[in-house]
């Protein structure tokens, strides 16, 4: 049984964690992150499908090669991506000043950057922040090291999470950011998570891609793929398990208790989207494959069209027929069942009326809800979830740089 613990990326055994501000932030805020395992262990990782990668995701995919991790360190305010040769200089000495502050090998560190994009890591201001930050490390650092990973986040993501393994306890702990730039291919976000059990590399890779699949690549807020999207799994084995490297129960055990994790940081992420009022499921059912049941979903979370009138809490099912129509597979018309929650208001391809438009308008209303949509035309199927599009987002955007 899952046990949610009142903890974050610390909770697992030997793992600690600073967050200070060291004034790349403009503000007082938090800017600086460091998380730490006492001993090495295999790390997993899953990053941007941009193709114009930030530096920290240049070295990531490098130092991921190895498969070995002890440290990560991330910074807020600034993306260090769109920088050239000198924003991967600046990465690698991010990774080389903490690897010689805890005396361990520079590729067992792991760099994160989430801001601005375009502008120079201020580095002397990030070379004082990581000599404060290894004098701050301790387990209630969880706090600190999740607020300093914010930007137009309104509030920290965290999660711990404990099951038993065999005979011990493993425990997975984790943080994220994301508000904005979020949508499916890899989440536009940063998320990191721990854990103490005992799991082959390889195997954790695997399963770390696919439960990223089915949490992190199924949100969107506003269809924006950002170019320092990450997320890694650090693994120390503490927890003295059995060593999980088949698909047996304890791989099965594992991996429910990582999905878990996962999910709950990509609904934070969901429910904090920039100006967002209202959380909502996409459910497509029968579609003739599940390939195109994830296109008709991604269509839906990402219309700006659909995205508004859930805003205005507007029963227009015609805008949810004509994303429909524009997905790229295609559909029988007269087949098409739209539902809101247990409410079906588009049948047999026809609308059912205005008093059930007034009783679906009552759901719109609510923080959230589902949309489901059945097609006639197979057993595929995907769920996706997204938020409303609001004035407040207009805003938050047309002045994050100021």
């Amino acid at each position: 049984m899952v046990k949610r613990l009142k903890s974050g990326i610390t909770a697992p055994k030997g793992f600690l964690a600073a967050g200070i501000h060291s004034g790349i932030k403009h503000t007082e805020q938090l800017d600086m992150a460091l998380v730490t395992s006492d001993i090495p262990g295999p790390i997993a990782g899953v990053f941007t499908k941009n193709t114009i990668p930030a530096a920290p995701v240049i070295l990531g995919r490098s130092n991921l090669k190895k498969g070995v991790g002890q440290a990560l360190i991330i910074n807020s305010g600034n993306a260090n991506a769109f920088t050239g040769t000198d924003g991967l200089v600046h990465a690698k000495e991010m990774a080389q000043l903490v690897a010689k502050q805890l005396n361990i090998p520079k590729h067992r560190v792991f760099v994160g950057s989430t801001g601005v994009i375009g502008v120079p890591l201020p580095m002397p201001l990030v070379r004082k922040g990581i000599s404060a930050l290894t004098s701050k490390l301790r387990k209630p650092g969880h706090r600190d090291a999740a607020q300093a990973i914010m930007t137009t986040d309104t509030r920290p993501k965290t999660i711990a999470v404990q099951q038993r393994i065999g005979r011990k306890l493993v425990t997975i702990g984790g943080m994220a950011k994301g508000s904005g730039m979020i949508h499916p291919d890899m989440a536009t976000m940063l998320a990191y998570l721990t854990t103490d059990a005992v799991i082959d590399q390889k195997m954790l890779q695997k399963m770390l891609r696919t439960v990223a699949d089915q949490t992190f690549n199924c949100i969107s807020i506003d269809g924006e793929t950002s170019t320092n999207d990450t997320v890694l799994c650090l693994a120390n084995g503490m927890a003295g398990n059995s060593t999980i490297r088949h698909t047996d129960s304890s791989y099965e055990q594992f991996q429910r208790l990582l999905h878990e994790a996962c999910h709950y940081l990509a609904m934070e992420i969901c429910r904090d989207g920039e100006g967002a009022t209202k959380t909502i499921e996409v459910k497509i059912t029968e579609a003739a494959s599940h390939k195109a049941a994830r296109q008709f979903a991604h269509t839906l979370a990402t219309s700006p069209l659909v995205k508004t009138a859930i805003f205005g809490a507007d029963p227009n099912w015609g805008r949810i027929v004509a994303a429909l129509g524009r997905s790229g597979y295609p559909v029988r018309p007269e087949r098409i069942v739209i539902s809101f929650n247990n409410v079906t208001i588009v049948k047999d391809g026809s609308g059912l009326g205005t008093r059930i438009e007034h009783q679906v308008k009552k759901i719109m209303q609510r923080p959230t809800f589902t949309v489901c949509i059945s097609l006639g035309m197979g057993a595929g199927a995907a769920t996706k979830w997204t938020t409303d599009l609001t004035y407040d987002y207009i805003k938050i955007n047309a002045s994050y740089r100021s």
